[in-house]
């Protein structure tokens, strides 16, 4: 399956924070049930009633590829993924401290450094979120989606305006 331009966009005001997506994510990669050892995880505000999905970005300019001492990572353009190559990684964890999206995991019990990897283009988190909070979408139409959804709400905003000043 062709991945390359796909991305996971994740629209956190759907989330409700079932954790769902961690399940599924490492029964895919590791076959057991173990949050901890998602791919991505679940932010939690409790008391604001936010949860955050938070998974690797597959930045183009990785941080994570720059800062590995053995170059054990890089871009697969091909799958449009960022990798990470096994046989050259030392476990170091420089990645892990570098990740600005805090995405990149070690697992202590195969001590390996681990991350997203979209299961190789049908990511699992994406087809078992209910409310459809995450989607795998050409990264050409985040843009667009987002400029649509930021219309409707300014227009559901104007909307209400216009009603709370005609009732004044």
């Amino acid at each position: 399956m062709e991945t390359l331009g796909k991305v996971l966009m994740i629209d956190y005001e759907k989330c409700t924070g079932c954790r769902l997506c961690e399940l599924v994510c490492t029964v895919k990669h590791d076959g057991i049930s173990n949050p901890m050892r998602s791919r991505i995880r679940v932010m939690k505000w409790e008391s604001e009633g936010l949860y955050i999905p938070m998974s690797c970005q597959q930045c183009q300019d990785a941080p994570c590829m720059k800062a590995c001492p053995v170059k054990a990572i890089s871009m697969n353009a091909c799958l449009g993924r960022v990798e990470v190559d096994y046989d050259v990684c030392i476990g170091c964890r420089t990645c892990v401290s570098v990740c600005p999206f805090g995405a990149m995991s070690f697992n202590t019990v195969d001590r390996k450094v681990f991350k997203c990897d979209l299961c190789d283009g049908d990511p699992q988190c994406v087809r078992f979120c209910e409310v459809k909070a995450l989607t795998y979408v050409d990264a050409g139409d985040v843009s667009l989606i987002k400029k649509k959804t930021a219309a409707h709400r300014i227009s559901v905003a104007g909307k209400e305006a216009v009603s709370a000043y005609a009732a004044l």
